[in-house]
């Protein structure tokens, strides 16, 4: 790597001051509003949302500088990614607080959860958690390939599909899926759509983490905890022999995780 020069060190300073206020900001907002919260218990679920969407802001605006550091310094502020990775699992444990982090399970048993942002409408919960994902991407492409973080993503993108799903109200959902006329039909199929990809990428994910890196059960049973996640989804949308098939997948994972703990190549 080159040297960086007197000149070009103090340009990107110069250009990531105004950033830096920016997230300063916002963490004097997010103190604020969790010192609201300790003092008044109403609404917790909508302010959650709120600091969810100050810590997304606060990622990108660490990717940004970033960036600047790469066109400017030809290198990677390590620093800031960290930062913006440190934000973005924030914003899913607040989101986490929210609608739990379950994410094989039947939708009565979070239905109490979800009820407390009912006033949010489908069209907002959608943008925030395509804003989310957004952010988890450009977090990534700036890691790179070669990162230490890589086999620590899988957890990243599959805790945000976790709340993703579990953020969906899945009965109203069922019904405005198969009624073109509803208001919320257009939203609704996308962000089912949406929920079937990542549910997929999540168990790939995961088995793969299992399978090339860490040999660990848990991994694995992760990988089957999506996959099931996707067949209830799947079921729900009359994706009957879609369901039918994944169950078999399940049961063929299962039966290898089951296979490498008796020979001791998982722990």
């Amino acid at each position: 790597m080159a040297k960086i020069s007197a000149e070009n060190r103090e340009l990107f300073n110069s250009k990531i001051a105004p950033y830096k206020e920016s997230v300063k900001a916002s963490l004097e907002k997010e103190k604020s509003m969790l010192n609201l919260i300790q003092k008044d218990s109403s609404g917790v679920g909508y302010k959650k949302l709120l600091l969810c969407e100050e810590q997304i802001f606060v990622a990108t605006t660490w990717i940004t500088i970033n960036n600047l550091s790469v066109e400017l310094l030809d290198t990677k502020n390590n620093d800031a990614l960290n930062d913006a990775r440190k934000a973005l699992y924030k914003a899913i444990i607040y989101l986490e607080d929210i609608v739990t982090s379950f994410i094989d399970v039947q939708y009565t048993e979070i239905e109490d959860k979800v009820a407390e942002i009912s006033n949010t409408p489908l069209e907002k919960r959608f943008y925030l958690v395509r804003k989310l994902g957004l952010a988890i991407k450009l977090l990534i492409d700036a890691f790179g390939e070669n990162t230490k973080w890589k086999w620590s993503f899988v957890e990243l993108q599959g805790r945000f599909t976790t709340v993703a799903k579990n953020l969906l109200d899945m009965k109203q959902a069922c019904k405005d899926y198969f009624d073109p006329r509803s208001p919320d039909y257009d939203n609704t199929v996308m962000y089912v759509r949406l929920l079937l990809r990542l549910l997929d990428q999540s168990s790939i994910q995961y088995r793969d983490r299992y399978e090339l890196s860490t040999h660990r059960i848990d991994d694995m049973r992760s990988a089957i905890h999506y996959l099931l996640a996707l067949r209830r989804l799947q079921i729900l949308i009359n994706m009957k022999d879609e369901a039918e098939d994944i169950k078999k997948k399940a049961q063929v994972w299962k039966e290898k995780m089951e296979a490498d703990h008796k020979k001791g190549i998982a722990s």
